[in-house]
């Protein structure tokens, strides 16, 4: 083992030792036990195995190993679970969990973040209860941010316009601005990890989870796009994890709810779903996000990315040459454990695979059959024990890398209220406006003077108040998930001008019911735009990508003739 200015003691030998004393003190040979354990402290130079913590001095992946021999197996395995907590205080089960397991993340939802101040304190009340642990390990404390679609963390959080909209713009710039603006909120809060940016590509048109979420379905313009991204956030002090590996793009089914069976071979998926990672891998990926994705043409066969060794060892960390740690998507989703029939199995299962730490949404019983199952698997089975001590090693490299003076650990609640950032909604109605794609020019610039009696109709409150700021004065039409055609058709048949916000199915349905009305007809679209799409009859159609008030804003712009329209269907 390499020498170094501090020692390493493997666990192991610690036991050892100290069942060597037991043994001698039990025969009253109390002078050679008392001898041979000052010989082993004597031999250890200052700054040794029994001082040794996450903030001492050393190199990374060597202080990463010193821990993780300093853990039993219990503190080794806790470090690969990441969980989720009910409400928006910390509940007494995930505290149970970092106080007596030691666990090494949790994932901030929804759920948890309807009020930023108070996010800020529970994330505090979690971090504390974590460095107050022997080895004073943080927490990771991540989410979902990726703007767009994707935005878990709301209440006054700047809302980005989305990947589509910077594919549309084009300009890496953007995308590290957008990563850079979007990590420093979050570090405001004691986030220090974000799930993104995604990089799955938009090549199926019908996928209605990846949709705008994706750059575009350029592979080489969405590497970019990425790894500009990330590089954003790492200046924000964030870990970005690339997601869903190896990619989700191709196929318009949900992991949420089955496992989908992508039709691409090895070739193809370096050539196209790779292609962002091995750039960003080049670039220095901290993370990356294992899908719960079949691909049966290649290696990995029926069984999910996600608990493919061929996916995860094979592809990823070999051919790929990754070095970060693999964190896997939310175990509860039927596409992780309908091939194996239990969650527990299903963890057990990711771990030998290859990813370093295991997303359960929920807060488990601190007993529960994920934990038990997976300790006594390390206590029976040596390959497995020695995996998941494997796995918390790559966990605390990232942690090591990231989290000793970067973003504060301890968030003052206070600073919430520099959220939002001025100069991010500034940016981002910027990065609105260049990215608007005219996907029809038609009548338009369209003045309020000429556009007659003015009907808006749609679903997105935004989208209402950005048009009657354009067009004071005009009638709305507002639906929430079916809309009335009947109700709408008597409106329309009252105006001069539609303009009609188009977002999902819903919403062209109705659209197409204004088809034979004979009134100008303008559609702003939300969603993933195409050449010859339902609403190409329409006199005139703007792609916009995201439902922000800022890409509204940006529409009805574009609309009035307050700029010209750039962005290219990405």
């Amino acid at each position: 083992m390499k020498k170094t200015g501090y020692a390493v003691l493997p666990g192991q030998v610690w036991i050892q030792t100290t069942m060597i004393c037991e043994a001698l003190s039990k025969r009253r040979i109390l002078k050679p036990a008392f001898l041979f354990f000052i010989f082993l402290l004597t031999a250890l130079p200052q700054g040794t195995l029994f001082s040794q913590t996450f903030n001492s001095p050393g190199e990374i992946q060597e202080l990463a190993l010193t821990l993780v021999n300093r853990m039993g197996d219990e503190e080794a395995l806790a470090q690969t679970f990441m969980l989720g907590w009910t409400g928006t205080e910390a509940s007494p089960l995930i505290l149970d969990w970092i106080r007596l397991r030691r666990i090494g993340g949790v994932k901030v939802f929804g759920w948890n973040a309807r009020n930023l101040e108070t996010l800020a304190r529970t994330i505090g009340t979690l971090q504390r209860e974590a460095l107050a642990g022997p080895l004073k390990i943080p927490l990771m404390v991540a989410t979902d941010q990726e703007g767009g679609m994707v935005r878990h963390v709301k209440d006054k959080t700047s809302s980005a316009p989305g990947n589509m909209a910077l594919g549309a713009s084009a300009f890496p710039e953007d995308a590290y601005r957008t990563g850079f603006y979007i990590g420093r909120e979050l570090a405001l809060l004691g986030i220090n990890m974000n799930f993104a940016p995604m990089v799955d590509l938009a090549t199926d048109k019908d996928s209605v989870l990846i949709g705008t979420r994706a750059f575009g379905g350029d592979p080489a313009a969405a590497a970019i796009l990425g790894a500009a991204f990330m590089k954003g956030q790492k200046a924000a002090g964030i870990i970005s994890t690339a997601k869903h590996f190896p990619g989700h793009g191709a196929t318009s089914l949900d992991s949420h709810g089955i496992l989908p069976r992508i039709d691409a071979d090895e070739e193809l998926l370096w050539n196209r779903e790779l292609v962002p990672y091995r750039l960003m891998v080049k670039e220095k990926l901290p993370a990356v996000m294992s899908g719960h994705l079949a691909f049966p043409k290649t290696p990995g066969g029926e069984e999910p990315a996600s608990l493919s060794s061929w996916f995860l060892e094979d592809l990823l960390r070999g051919r790929l040459g990754f070095k970060g740690m693999v964190i896997t998507d939310d175990l509860r989703m039927y596409g992780a454990i309908q091939t194996t029939g239990s969650l527990w199995l299903t963890a057990k299962k990711a771990l030998l695979a290859g990813n370093d730490m295991i997303l359960i949404s929920a807060t488990p019983a601190l007993n529960d059959s994920v934990w038990t199952a997976l300790l006594r698997a390390m206590k029976e089975e040596p390959a497995f024990r020695g995996r998941v001590r494997e796995a918390a090693r790559g966990v605390l490299a990232v942690k090591l890398e990231y989290l000793r003076g970067g973003v504060p650990l301890i968030p003052d609640p206070a600073k919430a209220a520099l959220i939002p950032d001025p100069e991010a909604r500034a940016f981002f109605l910027d990065l609105s406006a260049r990215s608007v794609t005219l996907l029809k020019k038609g009548p338009l610039p369209l003045k309020p003077g000429t556009a007659g009696r003015v009907l808006l109709a749609g679903q997105y409150g935004a989208f209402f108040g950005a048009g009657r700021r354009a067009f004071p004065g005009a009638a709305a039409y507002f639906y929430e998930e079916r809309g009335n055609s009947a109700e709408l058709y008597r409106l329309a048949a009252a105006a001069d001008t539609v303009i009609f916000c188009v977002g999902g199915g819903e919403d062209r349905r109705l659209l197409e019911s204004l088809r034979p009305l004979n009134k100008r007809v303008i559609v702003l679209s939300v969603s993933v735009p195409a050449e010859g799409d339902a609403f190409d009859w329409a006199d005139a159609a703007a792609a916009l990508y995201s439902y922000s008030e800022e890409s509204f804003n940006a529409g009805f712009s574009a609309i009035l003739g307050r700029f010209e329209p750039e962005g290219k269907i990405p």
